[in-house]
Parts: structure tokens; sequence; C-alpha cells
């Protein structure tokens, strides 16, 4: 009984992820070309807009807690100026 060896065979799959690559290597390539080296999008870039994205949303809740926080004591004088103008009888 003699057992050959697979065959490497060049399937979809791989086709597929060679495609992909030279799409990504092209896509850099023109990336770099039309926006230039100095404007490309890094790890680095993305990691400091994400912190900077956070650092807005935090001031935009602490706005919005200030305006709360404001209504509420608002209203609340509100009603307390209202009960004590109401006639005790």
């Amino acid at each position: 009984m003699s057992m050959s060896e697979p065959q490497p065979t060049s399937g979809l799959t791989t086709i597929s992820r060679t495609v992909a690559s030279l799409a990504v290597g092209v896509v850099h390539t023109v990336e770099r070309a039309v926006v230039g080296e100095g404007r490309m999008r890094t790890a680095r870039g993305n990691a400091w807009e994400a912190v900077c994205a956070d650092r807005a949303r935090a001031d935009q809740r602490a706005e919005l807690n200030r305006l709360v926080a404001e209504l509420t004591a608002a209203r609340a004088a509100s009603r307390r100026v209202q009960r004590e103008r109401q006639p005790v009888g």
C-alpha cells in the first residue's frame, strides 16, 4: 500500500487571498500618492483621535449633568416659592 503525498492546490481561497493582498497594496500605494506621506492614517493617529473623541464625549456629559442639576435646583426653588405663597388654612 503506497501513500502519496497530497499535492498543494491553488484553490479559490488561495487566489482570493492573493487578490486581496494585491488590492491592499494598491490601495496603500494610492493613499500615499494622493494624501501624502504626512497625512496618512496611522495606529497612533487613530488612537489619538479616539482619545480626543472620548474627552469630547466626557465634556458633553459633564455639561449635560451640569444643566440637569441647574434645572433641578431651579424647579425645587420654584416649588419652594409656590408653597410659601399658598395660604395656610
